[in-house]
């Protein structure tokens, strides 16, 4: 029998899936994949998204579950059912071999393809760990903490008023989740009393930038030192633009600075990162490696940010840390996935060694954290701590997930 301390050697000696590959030998050829299967729910106003859940079932009994990407997004579900007589036969165990042989079917809808992947890397994942009775987080190599940090989005109304700045602040000292740390974008001029400023270009006015560095220092001055700003920029700037809000918002010394510049990798990354006072942050849309590849190799960032519903779940997304890694970038995650993808993303955070945070939008202890069966608040502390039981040790709630089923949808299809 493999056991932990020498799983974990095992992969310390040949890659992280050296152990998973070891502990699974004795299991190869006995379980086949007997069907895939999908079910929708969906926020609604609570968070304005739909999630696309995926399951595999294998004809030994055991069966795993994943999230793939909702909304924004289309075609999810038709993905996914599209591969599935890929699937139906295989062993489940063959993570790698089932992934790597779908790369031959890429095509023009890519950006649904990797999205769906996810999903069935996530449940085939899931299945596995439920095979061999270990947790996710052992299958990929192991944990280096027990718990990850989460982050919110509480913003101030106003931050460039310091009486709403104080207001925001006793309400995150005040939530039950112990939220530590929270991202939010910058607020922004009318540009009928801005004249200056022009909804059409990738610029921020000299006003705009002066009430940037106020706004973001009342916050600072509110929350105190023992919480965490992220600044989120959702793409908007051009490079000149990008430095001078860098600069900007330095004062309060943020975690980081997200997605200042537009998506794909240019030299402008690079002179942002060696001109910036300020962590440079990005990766939500990244699908494989080779799209952080560019980024890693030209130091255009400082922190690699991928969603695991982009980067096709764990595995690929695993490799992309190991590239980090080599050049000491440290990892975070983007994820506004629901209870399901927080708790995957955080197994497999588990797992990395150099990871800052992940963002959720659960731990208001509403129905979203419902949606699957716990014990006690899912986020305490602003962490979650990794469930121990077998694959992603998760199980749904029918009845919550039944009353924010998406229009049309039944029980696991």
């Amino acid at each position: 029998m493999l056991t932990r301390r020498s799983f974990l050697k095992t992969a310390a000696g040949g890659g992280f899936l050296a152990g998973y590959h070891a502990m699974a030998a004795s299991m190869k050829g006995k379980v086949k994949i007997r069907d895939v299967r999908t079910m929708v729910f969906d926020g609604g106003r609570t968070t304005g998204r739909n999630y696309t859940l995926v399951r595999i079932d294998t004809d030994q009994g055991p069966w795993g579950f994943g999230e793939a990407y909702g909304s924004p997004g289309v075609g999810m579900k038709e993905q996914i059912h599209a591969l599935k007589p890929m699937l139906i036969g295989k062993d489940p165990l063959e993570i790698d071999r089932i992934l790597v042989g779908f790369d031959r079917h890429i095509d023009g809808s890519a950006h649904s393809f990797f999205r769906a992947i996810a999903g069935i890397d996530m449940a085939l994942f899931d299945v596995a760990g439920k095979i061999l009775n270990v947790p996710v987080s052992t299958l990929l190599g192991g944990r280096f903490r027990d718990k990850v940090r989460v982050y919110d989005h509480a913003a101030p109304s106003n931050m460039w008023d310091k009486a709403s700045c104080r207001d925001w602040a006793a309400k995150c000292k005040a939530n039950p989740s112990g939220f530590t740390c929270h991202k939010f974008s910058l607020k922004h001029t009318d540009p009928k009393t801005d004249l200056n400023r022009d909804l059409a270009n990738r610029l921020l006015s000299s006003r705009e930038l002066k009430l940037v560095r106020q706004g973001f220092e009342n916050c600072r001055e509110a929350i105190g030192d023992d919480h965490d700003i992220m600044v989120h920029c959702h793409w908007e700037y051009d490079l000149r633009t990008g430095i001078d809000l860098a600069h900007a918002v330095a004062s309060i010394k943020p975690t980081w600075l997200e997605d200042p510049l537009p998506v794909a990798y240019t030299e402008s990354w690079k002179t942002l990162c060696a001109n910036s006072p300020v962590p440079i942050c990005t990766g939500e849309n990244w699908f494989r490696r080779a799209d952080a590849l560019p980024f890693v190799a030209n130091n255009g960032t400082h922190i690699l940010h991928p969603d695991l519903r982009n980067t096709c779940g764990f595995l690929e997304s695993k490799r992309m840390a190991e590239l980090a890694d080599l050049y000491f970038m440290p990892m975070a995650t983007h994820n506004t996935g629901s209870v399901v993808n927080t708790l995957a993303t955080c197994h497999w955070a588990s797992s990395i060694r150099d990871f800052l945070a992940s963002e959720t939008v659960i731990g208001k202890r509403d129905w979203m954290d419902d949606i699957v069966i716990h014990d006690g608040p899912i986020v305490k502390d602003s962490h979650i701590t990794i469930p121990d039981k077998p694959g992603l040790g998760i199980e749904l709630n029918p009845d919550t997930v039944k009353a924010h089923l998406a229009p049309g949808e039944v029980w696991w299809g």
